[in-house]
Formats: structure tokens, sequence, C-alpha cells
């Protein structure tokens, strides 16, 4: 099963490989990571999209990050009503002569065509994964080069917190 967990750490050197390592430690399979610098300054957010077994396995390892001495909050807002995003940049094999289809096909999913060369195109889309999936997919037949993915970035809506799970412990 597929939770988002998500963890505000203290910026420092070691503090990813060391939570990854927890993660590694469960058997859990990491589909994504995003980290990036927090509304306070020295704080990071951390998020995974995770494969756990069950919700008692999401839990220990919950426990076990919080026991991490550089991590200020973890939280799995998997359940809540969240906000999640990806970007995907995506390489497409396009003559001139494709290009209008291709801008038609990609209009609906709200993407653009961000660079131009003679023999490809190159695509940006950001959305839900399942979105990303589904443009992936429709691009396929034109003959992708690459794609490039970021990990999934998320939090809950409106004037819920971070802090709002019963789940969560708060170590400060």
């Amino acid at each position: 099963m597929k939770r988002i967990i998500t963890a505000t750490v203290i910026n420092r050197p070691g503090v990813l490989n060391r939570i990854t390592g927890l993660f590694t430690k469960r058997d859990f399979n990491i589909e994504s990571i995003s980290v990036g610098h927090t509304e306070s300054e020295g704080n990071s957010r951390m998020t995974f999209v995770v494969n756990v077994k069950d919700d008692n396995s999401a839990e220990q390892v919950i426990k076990q990050l919080n026991k991490q001495i550089d991590v200020l909050k973890v939280q799995d807002i998997t359940d809540q009503a969240i906000v999640a995003r990806e970007l995907a940049l995506i390489k497409v094999a396009s003559v001139p002569t494709h290009r209008n289809e291709l801008y038609s096909l990609i209009e609906p999913f709200r993407a653009t065509i961000i660079d131009v060369s003679r023999d490809s195109v190159i695509i940006q889309v950001t959305g839900e994964s399942n979105k990303i999936e589904a443009i992936i997919d429709l691009l396929q037949p034109y003959g992708l080069k690459e794609v490039v993915r970021t990990g999934t970035v998320a939090f809950p809506r409106g004037n819920q917190k971070l802090s709002a799970n019963p789940k969560v412990t708060t170590i400060i």
C-alpha cells in the first residue's frame, strides 16, 4: 500500500542518508523523495512516497523517524485532504509537421512546450502522479526520448496543518 510521509528536519549533511536507511531496514520501496527548504530557516521538508506492507509497518517507521536527532516532525498525510503535485519534463521526437498535433494533445493537460529543436520538443507538465502517467502514455507513440520526473510534494489543504494528524509525534 502506498503512503505519503512528510518529515521536517534540520538541514544538515547526512540527514537524508540516515532517514532513507530507516526505510531500507524496513524493506520499504521509496517511489519518490522530494526535499526542499521550508518557511523556517535551517529546516527542510522531505516528502516520501513509499510502498509499505500495512498500517502497522508505516507506524513503526514513523516512530523510528521521530527518534532521529535531526527530525523535528513526521507525519503520514495519506488519509488527509491534501494537495499533491509532481513535475515532469518529457522530451518527445517531433518533426515540424507533427507539432500542431502535439500542441492539441497536451493542451487538455495544461502542459507546455518549453523547448523546441529540429527533431524534438520538451514538454513540461505538473499535476498528480496519475496525470503525469496519462500524458506520458499518450505521448508514447510519438517516440519518447527522455522523461525526467520530480518526486511528489504534498501538504494538507486549507486550514489543516502538517501537525493536525493525531498519529503525529512532534519532538522539539
